[in-house]
């Protein structure tokens, strides 16, 4: 399967009515997620820097009978972000979802990484889920929204530590916290909060791993003996946008194959 051209996935969840904005959109797993929920019935905002990518996703959506709009967007931008959601809302009317999707890699140890790699990282993939979340929810408390969510995107790294990925390790452990304190804040306004925390899925971002010498090794400490597909987390997304999570707030779902849980001695 291409990791450029992944199919979506319908599970029999009905998103019609739904407006979802995806961020981080224009490729990897933004760009399949956009497809599930679209393929689902939802009307998907997808927002990124790359135009010209999310101009190519809609088209490929829309061929397909969906409903997608395409809004340029820098999360790390607060003005960005205001207007972003600003025209969304002008476009397809009140928002009722956000997926927290974008988000960089990073390289480094503690004792390589720098101060600009570490502030960029923390931008895209931690402080913006906040920005991004906080200028949602005001919307749809301003809307009187019922029912919305947000889900945000963490990592099996968030609890699993793994050396030369420093900075995004911390990101992502704090998404999984920062999404349990907002769900908690955020109760009283009928928002739900949940996260989804992927193990190692076949991205072009995850291709210098699944594709090198190493790969064999990494695949066996994972119970399910396989590395993920964009398809494995059609599920649990579908599951948390939806009603049939309607009493779930504050989660983090794994999807990692168990890799998780892998035993000390294999």
């Amino acid at each position: 399967m291409s990791t450029n051209q992944p199919s979506p996935s319908t599970l029999g969840v009905d998103l019609t009515g739904k407006a979802i904005i995806v961020t981080g959109a224009s490729s990897g797993i933004g760009h399949h997620i956009a497809g599930t929920l679209a393929a689902n019935g939802a009307t998907v905002v997808l927002g990124a820097r790359r135009a010209d990518r999310l101009a190519t996703r809609v088209d490929e959506i829309t061929d397909r009978g969906g409903r997608a709009l395409a809004l340029p967007l820098d999360v790390c931008d607060s003005e960005s972000a205001r207007s972003f959601l600003a025209d969304a809302e002008a476009e397809v009317g009140p928002l009722h979802a956000l997926v927290n999707n974008a988000g960089v890699e990073s390289t480094d140890t503690y004792l390589t990484s720098d101060e600009e790699a570490w502030d960029r990282v923390m931008d895209t993939n931690l402080k913006s889920v906040w920005m991004m979340s906080k200028l949602f929810s005001e919307q749809v408390i301003r809307n009187d929204i019922v029912g919305a969510t947000i889900v945000n995107m963490s990592s099996l790294t968030a609890e699993r530590a793994i050396k030369g990925q420093f900075a995004y390790v911390v990101s992502k452990g704090g998404v999984s916290r920062l999404t349990e304190v907002m769900a908690l804040e955020s109760a009283r306004h009928g928002i739900r909060v949940n996260a989804l925390a992927p193990g190692y899925i076949h991205t072009a971002a995850t291709e210098a791993l699944t594709g090198s010498d190493l790969a064999a090794g990494f695949e066996r400490a994972i119970p399910m003996r396989r590395f993920g597909q964009f398809e494995d987390l059609d599920g649990p997304l579908l599951l948390l946008v939806s009603e049939a999570s309607a009493y779930m707030t504050g989660s983090v779902i794994r999807v990692d194959g168990g890799h998780a849980v892998q035993s000390l001695t294999l």
